[in-house]
């Protein structure tokens, strides 16, 4: 969580240095308006006021520097809390579990190290002027007292009356600040996806569409910072009207005070000097607490931010990873259900079945079958609702998450890279780096050693930018990551959706390899790839319907049947009418 506090102190010496410097100036700054006074008496009395002269000047370069200095001092701690902040905040949002981060929306996280940290960053500024600005405010009001009391009893009644009004705008600030920055988070969000939508955005000339939903975002968030806007021009005029009533009470008072005798001429134009000094020091306490509720306000987004629990809690990093037991199923379902956050349909149902330790095990099925929900659960994505789900024979559970993702590579539907250089991409989640050869040995694997080679930098290149890759490249990068990683299991989600016939063929001999020492698991619609699993597992509706071979399936499990001729011009053969034991059979089976 976000102390303000505790992060204004993480740097003390800095911070005492500047509290030291900022208290020289203030007392430089009360100490000119006294040497005024000595310069004018000297004159008064035909004196050369050289001596007062040259400690005004004194004063004031001393005041100016020390000025500087502070400022310098508190912009540094500033700026390392802002950082800490931001990467508190980044750390544990890659933490958090995906539904949140998917709940939460990419704009709106963003929000949290933009916009709300540089608030926060104000407050550095804030927490150090409100005290030292009310410190001079007395030190003054002291000083004004010593000087003449009457004088300095108008002034604290206009100042009164200037501090009640803007109180009463200040109370309404910080509900603002909170409704701007969550208007922020939204607009930025939207704009997000549709940058990554793009694409699609002008493929179907939605682009006016498209402006017209940011549009009402940005209405809305103008609307809100119109309100905002409003209360934070009250301020100045309650200041300036604050401020003129002070001069022209302390002027008429001031003038009846010198023409009966009361009140020095020398006195009096210290004391006005002493007003002119409170004044822009009382506009410090009256902003600061309007730029100190902003910044309270972002520490509390930032606060519900890091509350957010993350995908695992410190005492698992902590646990001893188990040893995988060497006749247990790579993967294991037993029984397993599960819901999607908001859905009124389990996304599966009591779903059951193993897959050996290598070789190639094909989850298929209809859209919405329940497959990819499979392999979400298998690397703990998501948690089962009920059942278990065990992993080298033991529950998900029971795994560190860090140990249990050590030991599965997972290719996603949208083949993901980092914006990173194309050496760092395919060395993600490797215990060691790669070397030269391995990685070109990976490359030419899928096919993708001499578009790499093409790039500017080679290997070296970064991605996602000015060199980006295209949708069948970025494909086969993620399987050459998959390629090069020491896991246990290989989990792939439609790895041949964006290949051609040509690359089809060498991704089938780089599942080959994989399979012949790894746990290979493929969610596939293509036939050539079911032809080539040992296992394969009929899923409809969060069920699973069968499991077996191909040759078997065919025969026995008409759903499977009718997924296969989906794709094929000629019908698959009927079941032999000489082996009843063969006939058509939809209810569940587990295979090894």
């Amino acid at each position: 969580m976000v102390s303000l506090r505790r992060e204004l102190t993480a740097d003390p010496v800095r911070l005492i240095a500047a509290l030291l410097l900022a208290l020289t100036a203030t007392a430089a700054t009360l100490a000119l308006p006294l040497f005024v006074q000595e310069v004018v008496t000297d004159l008064m009395g035909g004196r050369a006021p050289r001596a007062h002269a040259a400690l005004m000047c004194a004063a004031a370069s001393v005041g100016a520097l020390a000025q500087a200095l502070s400022g310098f001092l508190l912009a540094r701690i500033g700026e390392r809390l802002a950082y800490r902040i931001r990467v508190r905040i980044m750390d544990h949002s890659l933490r958090l579990t995906l539904g949140v981060v998917k709940a939460r929306g990419t704009g709106e996280l963003a929000a949290r190290i933009t916009s709300d940290a540089l608030l926060l960053r104000q407050v550095v500024d804030v927490a150090t002027q409100l005290p030292l600005a009310a410190l001079t405010v007395a030190a003054t009001l002291v000083v004004m007292v010593w000087i003449d009391w009457v004088l300095t009893l108008v002034t604290v009644g206009a100042l009164a009356l200037l501090t009640l009004l803007v109180l009463l705008v200040l109370r309404q600030m910080k509900e603002n600040v909170g409704k701007q920055q969550n208007a922020v988070g939204r607009i930025a969000q939207r704009f997000t996806a549709d940058l990554d939508a793009l694409t699609t955005i002008k493929a179907h000339r939605a682009e006016a569409a498209t402006a017209e939903a940011l549009a009402a975002d940005a209405e809305r968030l103008r609307t809100i910072s119109l309100e905002g806007a409003r209360l934070a021009a009250l301020i100045p005029a309650a200041l300036s009207l604050g401020n003129q009533l002070a001069m022209i009470a302390v002027i008429l008072t001031g003038g009846a005070r010198l023409a009966a005798g009361d009140l020095g001429i020398a006195a009096f134009t210290a004391f006005l000097l002493y007003l002119l000094q409170t004044i822009p020091y009382v506009s410090t306490l009256a902003t600061g607490s309007g730029r100190l509720q902003a910044g309270l306000a972002a520490r509390d987004r930032c606060n519900e931010l890091l509350s957010l629990p993350p995908e695992t809690d410190a005492r698992e990093s902590h646990r001893t990873a188990p040893a995988a037991l060497p006749d247990a199923p790579a993967v294991m379902f037993r029984s397993v259900s599960y819901t999607h956050p908001g859905a009124r349909d389990a996304a599966l149902r009591a779903v059951s079945f193993a897959t050996a330790r290598t070789g190639l095990t094909a989850v298929v099925g209809p859209s919405g079958a329940g497959k990819t929900t499979v392999l979400a659960l298998i690397d703990r994505f998501v948690r089962p609702a009920s059942g278990s789900v065990r992993v080298l024979g033991h529950d998900t559970a029971d795994w560190p998450l860090d140990a249990l993702r050590a030991r599965i590579a997972y290719v996603d539907q949208r083949f993901t890279l980092l914006e990173a250089t194309a050496r760092e991409n395919l060395q993600l989640g490797r215990s060691r780096p790669a070397t030269d050869p391995e990685l070109d040995a990976a490359l030419e694997a899928v096919g993708l050693a001499q578009d790499i080679t093409r790039l500017p930098q080679g290997l070296d290149t970064l991605l996602g930018r000015e060199s980006d890759l295209s949708g069948g490249q970025r494909q086969r990068m993620a399987l050459a990551r998959a390629l090069l990683s020491d896991a246990d299991i290989v989990l792939l989600d439609e790895p041949t959706s964006q290949l051609d016939g040509l690359n089809e063929e060498r991704l089938r001999a780089v599942i080959a390899d994989l399979a012949a020492s790894r746990a290979v698991i493929v969610v596939a619609h293509r036939l050539s790839t079911v032809r080539d699993a040992r296992h394969v597992i009929m899923m409809n509706a969060g069920t699973v319907l069968d499991a077996a071979d191909h040759d078997t399936l065919l025969h026995r499990c008409a759903p499977y049947r009718a997924l296969v001729a989906s794709q094929t011009t000629k019908p698959p053969p009927a079941p032999p009418a000489a082996h009843p034991a063969l006939r058509d059979n939809d209810s569940a089976h587990v295979g090894p």
